[in-house]
């Protein structure tokens, strides 16, 4: 059995990460494993994606829907090689990189060295 994870905002399937309320307005996005290039875990900040609820972050980030995201120290960004990565915010980024690490996803080792400051 592979390991899951699950949240408000975020639920990792057997086959793919669904993020709800990426899509306006409350729209689910669905990632497959396989699509995934890197995951990696970041610092928040006030400059760096913590206070933006929903939306872009910079040119290259977009944020889902997490109006909780304000109280967050850390999130994980989601590279399928497009040019817009993914920033979500899981309730425990350990367990989600976890869940991702076990379904073979680069970068989404949970032990280790903590976040990287990067979006």
């Amino acid at each position: 059995m592979t390991a899951t994870y699950r949240d408000t905002w975020i639920h990792c399937t057997d086959d793919a990460i669904r993020i709800r309320g990426y899509y306006f307005p409350w729209g689910t996005k669905k990632i497959p494993y396989g699509s995934l290039a890197a995951a990696k875990r970041v610092r928040l900040g006030p400059m760096t994606g913590q206070l933006r609820i929903w939306g872009t972050a910079s040119w290259t980030v977009w944020a889902s829907l997490d109006p909780g995201r304000m109280r967050k120290s850390e999130g994980v960004l989601l590279d399928t090689g497009r040019r817009v990565r993914a920033l979500v915010t899981p309730a425990d980024a350990g367990a989600f990189l976890a869940a991702l690490d076990a379904h073979g996803v680069p970068g989404a080792r949970s032990e280790g060295a903590g976040p990287d400051v990067e979006t």
